[in-house]
């Protein structure tokens, strides 16, 4: 187990650790949490020995083998797959030993090492490799590439999926999501899901932390504090303790009085579509929790649009994508990605954009902000519509030499010139003001924004957005820099906006709290989608575990690989949207009533069986969180021991039921069908 008692870290005068003490058990997942610059990425490197303590005691066992996720932009003309096959520092090292043992002409020797090197895993590698770069989301074309030939956000992926082959017993993830879509995001939750070793991990995203984390320490004012549980269940235990200290929570009533009261009028506009629903328990979850978000430090709101169009945009038969290359021969037609799409866009929607990676989800947003042209088709948009679009690649543009007063004051000036002008405040010392509402006071305003980090940089993006009064926000992945405070004020500022909204992100929690309906973006096209994130999350891990398969067949059959690769790019695509089960042509009722009798006594076995699983697996489930509970309570090393080690064998157990699980669940849905 990991340990640290009253152990003092500082990094230069700051003190990052005072007298702080925790107990992480084996095989326990761990998301740890404070406000930005508490010391998290100061306690990972103290783990990674990069940092020392300063005082007090630090224990982790010297065997055990540690992965992390190497912060470098690796500059390599490797392919994808052997630049992660690299990651596995066992396979690596037996693959060194039989070098090394033919060499040296021992028999005895050169024995030893093929069966090291077979045991490592050698003969799977190419597989294991692809099958962690396909589930992050690159296609089964580009696993050859080079590493050079990718984009930074995808040469991190392949870092991250480097990280995943390594074989270890500690694993530390560092913002391990903020490259990825939400498909890959899923696919990496149940991947974690699945981890038996022991794992720490930073996020910002709080659905993620919920999905993979069953412990949370909690950084602040210097000290470690370890809760029982996951994010949400960290919540509610600290809103509780707050809600206790009755003279700070008196300070807090009028906040929480706001909230409640935009909480109340949004659950009630809120339709019975499924989609609706997920924002309504959004908000009953801010309900409860009012006391800790009353708490936070920083909170902003979109300003009522000056007018409010309706429709705010119409489409019709609107072909998306982007033009030839400047160099490219003349003739070169455009590549389109999205064609056809007739859809409107109405005042105070709440739209999510859903979508595999590649199928084109930022470029409708691109072409809807005007970033790019449309291919074909007619695009009308309604008298005053005005723009605010967050993008991807939003932070790139600001200037690092700029202050944010200075990228104010330009802003004042386009929007002059473009005659776009309200009645926004146009004064320094207005902007200044204005600067200081997103906690750009002091200091900051005249600090250039190349010195500052991400999060600091989106928020003076938002700032700029919420001061030109939008009424349709546009945001393409807007949360990839913000920490968790900063994120929950964006969900509340946008559940109060006034405009419409179009939202892609793979935080989940943000889409649940302010959509109410969905697009997918598929095959080419673009349609409603009538389920919600669970059901857009189940389709994507199933998607992921047909792409595994796939890609295990192309690596074990003597096929050509272009034939391979044709089989598995065109099933790689996502259903149409709007697409349903294929109904069974209907037969007789004597057939009918035969078949599911079949089916009856086929499957009978197996729900008994299914029942009994679920049962234990409740059983187990119900021990392990009163286990949890002690090791929080308990200080007695003894204990803390047999604690520990009950707790790795429910976690083996509960992993063989879950498999078993999972095969019933499959052989019945195959009876089924």
């Amino acid at each position: 187990m990991i340990t640290l008692k009253n152990v003092v870290l500082r990094r230069g005068a700051k003190v990052i650790l005072d007298s702080a003490s925790v107990t992480l058990n084996p095989g326990e997942k761990v998301g740890l949490v404070g406000r930005n610059g508490a010391g998290k990425s100061s306690l990972f490197a103290m783990l990674n020995g990069t940092l020392h303590e300063d005082g007090g005691e630090f224990y982790i066992p010297a065997q055990w083998r540690m992965a992390q996720v190497a912060q470098d932009m690796p500059e390599t003309e490797q392919s994808a797959t052997s630049y992660v096959i690299e990651g596995d520092v066992v396979l690596q090292a037996a693959q060194a030993e039989v070098e090394a043992a033919e060499a040296s002409g021992d028999g005895d020797r050169m024995a030893h090492a093929y069966m090291d090197l077979y045991d490592s895993g050698a003969h799977d590698a190419p597989a294991r490799a692809q099958a962690l770069i396909l589930g992050l989301g690159f296609k089964l074309s580009e696993l050859d590439n080079p590493v050079n030939s990718f984009s930074g956000g995808w040469r991190m992926r392949l870092q991250l999926a480097r990280a995943l082959m390594c074989p270890s017993d500690l694993l530390l993830l560092d913002e391990p999501t903020n490259h990825l879509d939400l498909d890959a995001l899923v696919w990496l939750e149940a991947w974690l899901k699945r981890y038996q070793g022991t794992m720490l991990v930073i996020s910002h995203d709080r659905e993620f932390l919920d999905a993979v984390t069953e412990v949370t320490v909690h950084i602040e004012s210097a000290k470690l504090t370890r809760y029982g549980g996951n994010y949400s269940k960290f919540e509610d235990l600290r809103a509780e303790q707050m809600a206790l200290q009755q003279g700070a929570f008196n300070k807090q009533q009028d906040k929480i009085a706001h909230l409640q009261k935009f909480i109340a009028r949004f659950k009630a506009k809120a339709s019975k579509a499924k989609q609706a629903q997920s924002r309504v328990k959004a908000l009953d979850r801010m309900e409860k929790i009012a006391p800790l978000l009353a708490e936070a430090d920083f909170t902003f709101e979109f300003k009522e649009p000056a007018n409010l169009p309706n429709p705010m945009l119409s489409m019709q038969n609107v072909d998306f994508g982007y033009p030839p290359p400047a160099d490219a021969p003349e003739g070169t037609p455009p590549t389109v990605i999205v064609q056809n799409v007739s859809k409107s866009v109405l005042a105070g929607q709440r739209i999510g954009i859903l979508g595999a990676n590649g199928q084109g989800k930022s470029t409708v947003v691109k072409t809807i902000a005007r970033a790019l042209a449309p291919i074909s088709g007619e695009m009308t948009e309604g008298k005053g519509l005005n723009i605010g679009y967050f993008a991807q690649q939003e932070l790139d543009v600001l200037r690092p030499a700029d202050n944010p007063l200075e990228h104010m004051i330009r802003l004042v000036k386009e929007v002059t010139a473009a005659g776009k002008m309200g009645s926004q405040p146009t004064r320094e010392q207005d902007l200044r003001s204005f600067l200081g509402n997103f906690n750009f006071g002091g200091d900051m305003v005249k600090q250039a924004v190349g010195s500052m980090s991400g999060g600091e940089k989106a928020r003076l993006v938002l700032c700029m957005i919420v001061w030109q009064r939008p009424n349709l926000l546009l945001l393409d992945e807007p949360t990839n820099h913000l920490d968790l405070a900063t994120r929950e004020a964006l969900s509340m500022a946008l559940n109060e906006f006034e405009g419409t909204v179009m939202l892609v992100s793979h935080d989940r929690a943000l889409l649940r709290a302010v959509c109410d309906e969905f697009w997918m973006v598929s095959r080419g096209g673009v349609a409603p989608f009538d389920g919600d994130l669970d059901d857009y999350q189940r389709y994507l891990l199933d998607e992921a575990k047909r792409q595994r398969e796939e890609a295990k067949k192309s690596t074990s059959t003597a096929a050509p690989a272009s034939a391979a690769t044709k089989t598995v790019a065109a099933g790689a695509q996502l259903p149409a949207a709007s697409a349903t089960f294929d109904a069974k042509k209907p037969g007789s009722k004597k057939d009918d009533a035969q078949r599911r009798q079949q089916q009856s006594d086929t499957t009978k076995p197996l729900r008994k069986e299914l029942e009994k699983i679920d049962a234990r697996m409740q059983s187990l489930s119900a021990e392990r969180d009163s286990l949890q509970a002690s090791l929080a309570t308990t200080a007695a090393p003894a204990e803390l021991a047999q604690f520990g080690k009950r707790l790795k064998v429910i976690d083996t157990e509960l992993g063989t039921l879950e498999e078993r699980w999972l095969e019933l669940t499959e052989q019945i849905e195959t009876s089924l069908a």
